[in-house]
């Protein structure tokens, strides 16, 4: 039956009809006459008609021969180009890059980074999605997702692309009504803006400068599901927060917020690429190369 059709025999076909017989696409092949025979045999059984007409001194081909070679040859270069692209994707960067990122790092961070990206590499389109909850790469067809903090585990690749710093911060208005915290331990005085998606928003570990570890907990009275939210309430004064510096880092040189307790470090925090699938795409794999440079100190 032509389903049953072994697809390899085809490529045998097609060589033999071009080496023009036997012995001389066996030599092309690299396999023996038998061989080459035996499959086009086997081939003619699977679809059931006669492809060639064989003498001691020539082959020549039946009509249906003549058709199915023509259709092959087709099919073969067919299969040859799309093999050529996909290692060219491999390769080079090119299509769509779908990538998700959350709103706050997204933002100043990823997307100036992908713009850069793209004047590099302008056969490339970008998607970029900006959304606070951790999307399933696969079921919505994502490249790419930046991540920060401790990843979850997964099937998925990831690869390390730097860090961010914790930082408590507070607007000068906030305090000009409240005196600044001397101590990790005033923190519990302050009025905290909570950031409602961490595991733990009340609850603090600080590195102090004797290498030792302290605990404080704070006392809400807002909070946000949000970090770009969390800032703004910051910044109008609402109260004291521990916010990324990447989102603040702007609002500290110009002013707008005070860093306190600077001598008490939080752990740094991962930023991270993650992708499906066990080998990187060329455009993935030249983001993330890319991105990687862009958050490199200096660069």
């Amino acid at each position: 039956m032509a389903s049953e059709v072994n697809l390899n025999r085809l490529a045998v076909f097609v060589a033999l009809v071009r080496a023009g017989s036997f012995t001389a696409a066996a030599e092309t092949l690299g396999m023996t006459k038998a061989m080459v025979s035996q499959h086009v045999a086997r081939l003619e059984r699977e679809l059931g008609v006669t492809l060639l007409l064989r003498s001691t001194r020539r082959m020549t081909l039946t009509e249906a021969g003549n058709t199915f070679h023509a259709a092959c040859v087709r099919i073969l270069a067919e299969a040859e180009a799309a093999i050529e692209q996909v290692g060219r994707s491999q390769e080079m960067p090119s299509g769509t890059l779908r990538l998700t990122a959350t709103g706050d790092y997204g933002t100043p961070v990823v997307a100036p980074a992908l713009a850069q990206f793209m004047r590099m590499h302008p056969q490339l389109q970008v998607d970029l999605v900006l959304t606070d909850h951790v999307s399933d790469l696969i079921a919505e067809r994502f490249d790419l997702a930046i991540r920060m903090g401790r990843l979850r585990d997964s099937d998925l690749r990831s690869a390390r692309l730097g860090g961010f710093r914790q930082l408590v911060v507070a607007s000068p208005a906030y305090l000009a009504r409240h005196a600044a915290p001397r101590t990790l331990g005033d923190l519990a005085t302050h009025d905290w803006v909570a950031l409602t998606l961490l595991s733990s928003p009340l609850r603090w570990t600080f590195n102090a400068p004797d290498g030792s570890r302290r605990t404080v907990r704070v006392r809400p009275v807002a909070q946000a599901n949000n970090v770009a939210a969390a800032r703004a309430l910051v910044l109008h004064g609402a109260g004291v927060s521990i916010l990324p510096d990447y989102l603040v880092t702007d609002d500290v040189r110009e002013g707008r917020l005070v860093v306190l307790l600077a001598q008490y470090a939080l752990p740094e925090c991962g930023i991270y690429a993650v992708y499906p699938g066990r080998q990187p795409s060329a455009k993935v794999r030249a983001f993330i190369d890319y991105l990687r440079e862009f958050l490199s100190p200096g660069t």
